[in-house]
């Protein structure tokens, strides 16, 4: 067309309606809410990857505005329980706050609460943490080796899921056979804006209200009410503007539990904002492959069938609800891409590490 472009159909120049606000600063997003008597949040985090026997000393001046593991329990709080269909899935409960034993560099520890996020951070500052350090697991490759540590001590290796991919011929025949490996670093999601939370217990409506910057109201309101013991209609769940996303905030955060639970305790509304460094420390992330594969083809370039052996780092724990098997699964189904093969082998492998859970990534 002489404009350059298509009036309708697929490529056609539609005009928005919904930017004006937000070129006009009118945005709302979590950190633009404020409730009356809010307390900022901030979060005590592992600085190690790996430890055992866990011990947290408070502040002495942190009595009522300090929250471990240990009071979620004893308040009946239950863990993300995430349940794959895919037989051989080892399940891995993810602790909101650590439980005895640190997983990996970041991992949510204590909750500490203050009348300004500059005095919260003063007190997790304070916070004192001892441990037993632990060989890491950081290498995929290696902790998929028999004398690799235990991720958890009460499995039998690291390896959450082992999955076969095969159809066609048994046997490969071909005249030309090439062998490559691959290897992709983590990426870190990184949107504008961090994980946010604000939470409020309405006592008049008997009802936990929660502003959260996901992508998935719905499916947060469910795990509210399985992990704290609510009903559905004891729960409202609010997603206002999100400045971004791209896969990591469409699973639960451990932050989206906690935070609501702690300000059911303190009977105020609690905010937590994720700043940028904890974003890149502690946020889950993506993408990190090995691939060993072995291409058979004909000497006029006739593909003629694939072998693979796939290994993923999927972390440190299982990310609710899509599991920490989706990347492994996917990598072992798609190989193949747009071609057809004779023979199709794979064999992909989702392995623990002390690193932070993995999560869905769009670009």
């Amino acid at each position: 067309m002489a404009d350059g472009g298509s009036r309708q159909g697929i490529g056609a120049r539609v005009l928005r309606k919904e930017d004006k606000r937000f070129l006009d600063g009118a945005g709302r997003y979590v950190s633009d809410i404020y409730l009356p008597r809010t307390l900022e949040a901030a979060i005590v985090r592992s600085p190690v990857a790996h430890a055992e026997n866990l011990r947290v000393s408070a502040p002495e001046d942190a009595v009522g505005r300090f929250f471990t593991a240990g009071d979620m329990v004893a308040g009946g709080v239950q863990p993300i329980h995430v349940v794959s269909k895919y037989p051989g899935h080892k399940a891995s409960d993810y602790p909101h706050l650590a439980t005895g034993k640190l997983r990996f560099v970041g991992e949510s520890v204590a909750v500490c609460l203050a009348e300004t996020r500059a005095a919260a951070e003063d007190m997790a500052a304070r916070t004192v943490l001892e441990f037993d350090a632990l060989p890491p697991v950081i290498d995929m490759l290696a902790a998929v080796e028999a004398s690799a540590a235990r991720v958890h001590e009460d499995w039998d290796d690291n390896v959450i899921l082992d999955s076969r991919f095969e159809s066609g011929a048994d046997n490969v025949s071909a005249p030309v056979s090439v062998t490559r490996t691959f290897r992709m670093n983590r990426q870190a999601i990184n949107p504008l804006e961090g994980a946010a939370v604000l939470a409020e217990w309405d006592a008049r409506e008997d009802r936990l209200v929660v502003y959260s910057a996901s992508q998935i109201p719905h499916i947060l309101k469910n795990a509210l009410c399985e992990c704290l013991g609510l009903r559905q209609n004891q729960v409202r769940v609010v997603a206002p503007d999100v400045g971004g996303g791209f896969g990591y905030k469409c699973v639960l955060l451990p932050e989206e539990i906690y935070i609501p639970w702690v300000a059911m305790q303190v009977k105020r509304p609690v905010r937590w904002i994720q700043d940028r460094r904890e974003h890149l420390v502690t946020a889950a992330n993506a993408r990190e492959h090995h691939y060993s594969v072995t291409l058979h083809a004909q000497p006029d370039g006739t593909f003629v069938g694939l072998e693979a052996d796939i290994i993923v780092d999927s972390g440190a724990y299982s990310v609710y609800p899509h599991s920490n098997i989706l990347e492994s699964t996917m990598a072992g189904r798609t190989l193949h891409g747009p071609y057809m093969f004779s023979a199709y082998k794979v064999r992909s492998r989702a392995v623990a590490t002390n690193k932070p859970p993995i999560v869905p990534y769009r670009g």
